[in-house]
């Protein structure tokens, strides 16, 4: 299958892309319940878009959010209270989300965990500051999210797009790359992305940039265009999804040979390799944060396909939300309850040396009052491939970070 063959998958796309909206906007409907705890409920307020540009990923992440609160209440909860979840949708809509903040806040929720889109994100800070709740941002990456102004009360777990700067040129390096052609949705999230992420890569020329919608069904003006440009490189820069594929099958017929590399999304987003055409993704590398060599991804794994069955593939976003929901139960007891937002703000503060869920082995996350993201060093990424069968075949040979703190 190629260029001509993508037009013929579109109406597969859109019927993938429905069935992810449909999933996300039930997913509250199977609320967790208080399993062996009692007394009165803590209440943790989740902002999902699980039907606007972030729901591809933002569902996934949803999934094992109430998983991992599921988990701790029938393990007796947290100081023998069951946590509960409210939920409501921004769409990854940054006008959406001081409404629904506020509308979490007003069901008594006592600490938030944002699910969704950058922009979005970007937009609740001044609105938590507003509220006085402190909040995690599960699968957040770009630094700006926790940097000045308006960071006191948010926090996020994974390396930002300062380290995957860092490591895109590392890569860049190994691989003589100096020509880089990008491909990007027109997302607001992934917009604000780019601009973090190509502000920190300076060692390459970015020599064309094309964008496309995120809807898009045919890519192959884009992509025609880049080829005239001639980078040694194309990156996809996109939420995943059904623009991710589109793109992966038109660069693959089209600029078969230029090497390719694309975000975490992609790997991170197992139901969009089914639609790649056979062999589309093989050669792809992206920024990946599992390591299945981290015996606490093991027990993840097992724990997950013991829920979803034994063919599931775990991606960050399961990882990062199933230690976000856990960093919140850390910072409860410490705080010795969850009443007080002060006291729980600077609980999370205090955690050091968390053991990451994803990452090198040794790969921890800690807090403090001047440090809102957690990651410990670049352990927490590697270059991963895909192989002929359009799954990650592993590390990529030529190039890995270094795990340092």
């Amino acid at each position: 299958m190629g260029v001509l063959s993508t037009s013929r998958i579109v109406g597969c796309l859109a019927l993938a892309a429905l069935a992810i909206s449909a999933c996300g906007s039930k997913a509250d409907d199977q609320k967790p319940t208080n399993g062996t705890a009692s007394g009165a409920p803590i209440i943790i307020g989740l902002d999902e878009d699980s039907t606007g540009s972030g729901a591809s990923y933002s569902t996934i992440a949803g999934k094992t959010i109430r998983l991992a609160v599921q988990d701790i209440n029938d393990k007796g909860g947290v100081m023998g209270r069951p946590l509960q979840l409210v939920v409501e949708n921004d769409e990854s809509d940054p006008t959406k989300v001081p409404a629904v903040l506020q509308k979490l806040a007003g069901q008594g929720a006592k600490v938030l965990l944002l699910q969704s889109g950058s922009a979005a994100i970007l937009q609740a800070k001044s609105t938590l500051t507003q509220l006085g709740l402190p909040a995690i941002a599960p699968t957040g990456v770009t630094a700006t999210l926790v940097a000045p102004p308006n960071h006191e009360l948010i926090y996020m777990l994974a390396n930002t797009t300062t380290d995957w700067a860092e490591v895109y040129c590392g890569a860049f390096k190994a691989a003589n790359i100096t020509k880089l052609g990008v491909l990007t949705d027109d997302t607001t999230t992934i917009a604000a992305l780019d601009k973090a992420l190509f502000a920190a890569m300076t060692c390459v020329e970015i020599v064309a940039t094309e964008k496309g919608a995120a809807n898009a069904s045919d890519l192959s003006a884009q992509v025609a265009r880049l080829k005239n440009a001639k980078p040694d490189a194309v990156l996809v820069t996109s939420v995943g999804g059904a623009f991710e594929v589109l793109a992966q099958n038109t660069l693959g017929a089209q600029m078969a040979g230029v090497k390719r590399f694309s975000l975490a999304s992609i790997g991170n987003q197992p139901s969009s390799w089914k639609l790649a055409a056979p062999g589309a993704l093989e050669g792809l590398i992206f920024m990946g944060s599992i390591n299945n060599e981290n015996p606490r991804t093991q027990e993840l794994v097992k724990l997950l396909q013991a829920k979803n069955g034994k063919d599931y593939d775990i991606t960050a976003y399961d990882a990062q939300a199933w230690d976000s929901v856990h960093l919140l139960k850390q910072a409860i007891e410490k705080a010795g309850g969850p009443d007080d937002p002060k006291k729980l703000n600077e609980a999370i503060q205090s955690i050091k040396g968390y053991p990451a869920t994803f990452g090198q082995s040794n790969f921890t996350l800690s807090f403090s009052a001047d440090k809102h993201l957690g990651a410990d060093g670049p352990c927490g990424l590697s270059l991963v491939e895909f192989g002929k069968d359009n799954k990650p075949k592993g590390p990529w040979a030529t190039f890995q970070p270094p795990c340092k703190k």
